[in-house]
């Protein structure tokens, strides 16, 4: 008899213990959210348009995350922010948002165009434009050499 009533002990214990650990998760949600990179301000954000110079969208906006400069002079700021969240502390966070804010500037180092691109509906969208870019012919140089892969005619190359 007394080996039965450990067991329910035990099986009430455990019991308990599930019990108030969930009611302590239910009071203090443990999700967590995690953010890296820029974070873009709407207000800063209306400080730097179009026209403005070079120096300024640096003072406003800060360091750029990566640039890129063009053979032709200009060069594209990108300012890249992520935000994950962690539903429960033992479980790996999962990325909830991606934004890269574009900054085009022309040759005479001032602001040409911004475009602040995420993902919508699992698509890129340009949430500034509100559109979503398309490739067209501007092809990266991955991009070119799988559509160069396509169109090569083995009779061609083997000289048949």
């Amino acid at each position: 008899m007394t080996m039965k009533r450990s067991k329910t002990a035990s099986a009430t214990l455990v019991l308990a213990t599930l019990t108030v650990s969930l009611a302590l998760t239910a009071c203090n949600p443990s999700r967590q959210v995690y953010t890296h990179g820029y974070q873009v301000n709407d207000q800063a954000l209306a400080l730097v348009p179009e026209g403005s110079s070079r120096e300024q969208v640096l003072l406003t906006l800060g360091t750029p995350s990566t640039t890129q400069t063009e053979p032709d002079g200009t060069e594209t700021f990108y300012y890249i922010s992520q935000r994950k969240e962690r539903p429960v502390a033992f479980l790996a966070a999962q990325v909830v948002d991606q934004r890269v804010l574009a900054v085009n500037m022309d040759q005479n180092d001032q602001v040409e165009q911004i475009a602040n691109y995420g993902l919508k509906d699992g698509k890129v969208f340009d949430f500034i434009g509100r559109v979503t870019p398309t490739g067209g012919k501007e092809l990266s140089f991955v991009g070119q050499l799988l559509n160069a892969a396509g169109s090569i005619n083995p009779g061609n190359v083997l000289g048949r």
